[in-house]
């Protein structure tokens, strides 16, 4: 059930705050009302608000103290003056102040209803756009970047380096190691964070079509251009262009790639009209940039503009010690969005992981654990479940089975082994949190950790 929007009226007449209230009644309104400015402003303090319709003149606190103060606390919420005594000089400062709309009585009901459905879905729809880029902001959080291992945190150190910067940036890595996913983290950490991210896949676009999707293009400019077209560095204008594949673009659009970057203005294909840019551009390739320019295929000025800042994405094979964390992190974000209870991995199916060597790397892994838990009815993914590529990687390991010989045989120091197994398994079952590992053990955390320390385990 959709919530009620709720509606402050304040006038400091009773009699036409109960009309206006009745007028407006709607099933889905929640209608309060008050008569002067300082109760509206004690009422908005306890209590957040769709709409406020308020009369201009009120005694003490007039109608726009009240918007002011609305506005300075609460800016997405919409508000209407009505008032007896029309003027341009109110009517100009109610909206350069930020009313909605200012209504002259006697007002047209009708007109005013019209007014409060726009107010309400503004109101409504500002907050939704405000929730949904927050929801954004977090999903691309550093931290969302899983990787505990070294190689990585010199990787997010230079990340948090230049979020403060509009430096053009580099990201090389092979596919599947999160070239998008770092650019974007970049961008919502900066400066730029309100305004657009756009993603381009410069291999994925075909040449000739490429330049109209950079730049646009007038009506007329080609076959086929019946409308005029504005491009991505236009409408990305203030944010932030990601140029994924880079190594792939024309030579001919390099050279007007290289202009924008030097100039920061384009012209639409077709037209001969400068465009003012404003942007910061982030691109990436897995391939070698440096051997393109040697063999021409790419501008060395346009490298060297490009290269300011490199970011290097190492491949998974080399941070296996992250492959523990992330594939638990994908097993709960993929049982989530399936709807169904949690998977957990077995230690068996974990070192089979760590053993292969993912030539798709983090999105190949994304892929095998969804596919995997897909087709999984058992609650714990074994190695027996993964693909036969990975699952063969699994080292092999001495028998548990324990022979008492003739010579006999040390009982503590078999025991000692089990439960040093035992507990490297729960770890990195439980990534390494001690109290999950601990509850998996069925033994207190305390007697876990001092296991832990006479064992010598290194977690």
């Amino acid at each position: 059930m959709s919530q009620k929007s709720q509606i402050l009226l304040v006038d400091d007449e009773p009699e036409s705050c109960k009309a206006l209230s009745l007028l407006l009644g709607q099933p889905d309104y929640q209608v309060e009302s008050c008569h002067s400015g300082e109760q509206a402003l004690e009422i908005i303090k306890k209590q957040p608000f769709d709409l406020i319709i308020s009369d201009l003149v009120l005694p003490g606190i007039s109608g726009i103290d009240v918007l002011k103060q609305v506005k300075e606390d609460s800016p997405d919420t919409c508000v209407i003056l009505i008032t007896g005594k029309a003027s341009t000089e109110t009517a100009v400062e109610a909206m350069r102040e930020g009313a909605l709309d200012y209504v002259t009585k006697p007002f047209n009901i009708e007109r005013l209803k019209i007014q409060v459905v726009k107010a309400l879905e503004k109101t409504h729809l500002v907050r939704e756009n405000n929730y949904l880029r927050q929801q954004l902001h977090g999903r691309y959080r550093f931290d969302n970047i899983i990787g505990t291992s070294q190689v990585m945190q010199r990787v997010f150190s230079r990340m948090e380096k230049v979020t403060g910067t509009d430096s053009t940036i580099l990201i090389l890595g092979a596919s599947g190691t999160g070239k998008e996913l770092v650019a974007r983290a970049i961008h919502y950490n900066s400066q730029r964070k309100n305004k657009p991210f756009i993603a381009i896949n410069c291999g994925a676009i075909p040449s000739e079509l490429l330049e109209s999707e950079l730049f646009g293009h007038v009506k007329g400019a080609f076959t086929n251009a019946y409308t005029e077209k504005a491009g991505k560095f236009e409408v990305a204008h203030g944010g932030t262009i990601f140029l994924d594949e880079i190594g792939n673009m024309p030579q001919q659009l390099q050279v007007k790639l290289l202009r924008v970057l030097q100039e920061h203005e384009f012209e639409r294909v077709g037209s001969s009209q400068k465009i003012q840019t404003n942007i910061r551009l982030i691109s990436a390739t897995n391939a070698n940039l440096q051997e393109q320019v040697k063999s021409g295929q790419f501008r060395e000025d346009l490298y060297y503009r490009l290269n300011v800042i490199p970011i290097h994405l190492p491949p998974l094979k080399e941070r296996r010690g992250d492959i523990p964390q992330l594939a638990r992190f994908f097993g709960e974000k993929i049982c989530k969005e399936m709807n169904r209870p949690q998977i957990s991995i077995g230690a068996d199916a974990i070192k089979a992981m760590e053993a292969y060597d993912w030539p798709g790397n983090v999105r190949e892994m994304e892929n095998i654990i969804e596919r995997t838990i897909a087709l999984t009815d058992s609650p714990m993914i074994k190695c027996a479940d993964l693909p036969p590529d990975i699952g063969k990687n699994l080292p092999e390991t001495p028998s548990t089975k324990t022979e008492i010989t003739s010579d006999g045989i040390d009982m503590k120091q078999v025991i000692v082994d089990i439960e040093r197994e035992m507990i490297q398994q729960a770890m990195v079952l439980e990534n390494g949190v001690k109290a999950r590992a601990a509850d998996l053990l069925k033994i207190n955390r305390t007697t876990l950790v001092e296991k832990i320390k006479r064992l010598g385990i290194d977690v």
